[in-house]
């Protein structure tokens, strides 16, 4: 999910519980055979850029006779917002969900199957982006745009330090790291404590499970060693940092902080880029990206894929012709559209051509076709990351002296108690 909706507000108990009983497409059928009608589509502020939304616009209006009107909704309080909206007789036709929040709306009976028209447009998008669009094996949602984390780096400070080309292994990337410390006043690497979902790609790549099944309920699973194992990796990235240990990326913006000329690197999301260009316009000519490194050149490091699907309200009534948009919306013209003009992650290899044009998208392409991943698709999982998410409290822990077995016993309880809500 983008931005803010990536530390989801609501959990599933906060969801209405509506009966999935779409009414159909109000008499009309084909897809010529919808003039006239208007179908709403509500998208979260900044995810529709502007020439993706005209041709898609025209696109549909083209090819249905219907118009489109896309309903701009602010990410505070979205959640309980949507789950009020999904309930009511008259609901928006077509929604914007944070994948990793999918699975609590399609288990409230929100949202419509979309299982034959996943086979129809989507039979080529990486499995790693339609995973969070599943639940219980049925496709309640398609996905839209997903993006992961790639190193941003300053190329006026690697050139300093005598850096030729960019990393394809993490042993490399450190190596790197120590030449900038060793030969520039630079900050090799800013990364504060918290950045969790750069954690969560660590996870990822370990193989680690953040939950587990216990007598029949989840509960935390912290204490693996292989949660240990990636956190003693993000405290190897941290101590080339002199960032706090008890802050996110956001406090403050890191890449306000990257914008300032004296940062080597920041694990960091493509569009961050327009942030540090905007806070000082001279740095544009100093950025450029490369995938985030694994151990081995052939596999990079485990990452995060966080971003929005599409659904069809359950409760619907023009779910035939909402299904049309999302053949448009969701075409290789205008998937290819998003990456090349928003920088998001390719989800299928046709799109190849268009992170071409986008360089941070070119760099994110391999890690989420080889190493991408997401939180625990699992409703409970977001009351875990509302503020405050105690998997900061535990890095921050860990980053501060205290071992990773003691600071995943302390948070348990919490993660539990937010894991056992309804």
């Amino acid at each position: 999910m983008k931005r803010g909706l990536m530390a989801a507000a609501a959990a599933a108990g906060m969801l209405v519980s509506v009966a999935a009983c779409g009414s159909g497409d109000g008499g009309t059928t084909g897809a010529d055979g919808f003039k006239g009608q208007k179908l709403t589509v509500w998208v979260m502020s900044g995810s529709n850029p502007a020439q993706w939304t005209k041709q898609v616009s025209a696109q549909f209006a083209k090819k249905t006779g219907a118009t489109v009107e896309f309903k701009v909704q602010q990410w505070n309080g979205i959640q309980q917002k949507l789950s009020t909206a999904l309930s009511e007789d008259s609901p928006p036709d077509v929604v914007e969900i944070g994948n990793t929040q999918t699975a609590a709306y399609a288990e409230a009976g929100a949202l419509a199957d979309l299982g034959d028209l996943k086979k129809e447009i989507g039979a080529d998008w990486n499995d790693a982006f339609n995973k969070a669009s599943l639940v219980n094996g049925k496709q309640y949602a398609l996905p839209w745009y997903a993006g992961n984390r790639v190193v941003m780096y300053n190329k006026r400070i690697w050139r300093q330090a005598g850096l030729k080309g960019t990393p394809t292994t993490r042993a490399e990337l450190f190596r790197a790291f120590g030449a900038i410390k060793k030969k520039t006043d630079a900050e090799p690497l800013y990364l504060p404590g918290q950045n969790w979902y750069f954690f969560d790609g660590l996870t990822i790549g370990t193989g680690a499970d953040l939950v587990k099944k216990q007598g029949g309920r989840w509960v935390s699973n912290l204490g693996d060693p292989k949660v240990a194992e990636a956190m003693d990796l993000y405290k190897r990235y941290q101590d080339f940092s002199t960032a706090p240990k008890n802050k996110d990326e956001a406090t403050p913006q890191q890449a306000e902080v990257f914008a300032k000329g004296r940062t080597g690197a920041v694990i960091a999301m493509g569009y961050e880029a327009a942030t540090a260009i905007k806070a000082n316009p001279g740095i544009k000519k100093d950025i450029g990206f490369f995938t985030i490194p694994g151990e081995r050149a052939d596999k990079p490091e485990g990452v995060f894929l966080g971003g929005s699907n599409f659904a069809v309200a359950g409760m619907g009534k023009k779910q035939e012709l909402a299904k049309e948009f999302l053949k448009v919306a969701l075409s290789k013209q205008n998937d290819g559209q998003m990456v090349e003009e928003a920088g998001w992650t390719p989800k299928s290899a046709d799109l190849a051509g268009a992170a071409r044009e986008n360089p941070a998208a070119a760099a994110a392409a391999p890690a989420a076709e080889k190493s991408g991943g997401t939180t625990p698709l699992i409703p409970q999982w977001a009351a875990v990351e509302n503020v405050p998410n105690p998997i900061k409290s535990y890095m921050t822990a860990v980053l501060g002296g205290k071992s990773p077995a003691d600071a995943a016993r302390d948070i348990a309880p919490e993660i539990d108690a937010r894991l056992a809500k309804k």
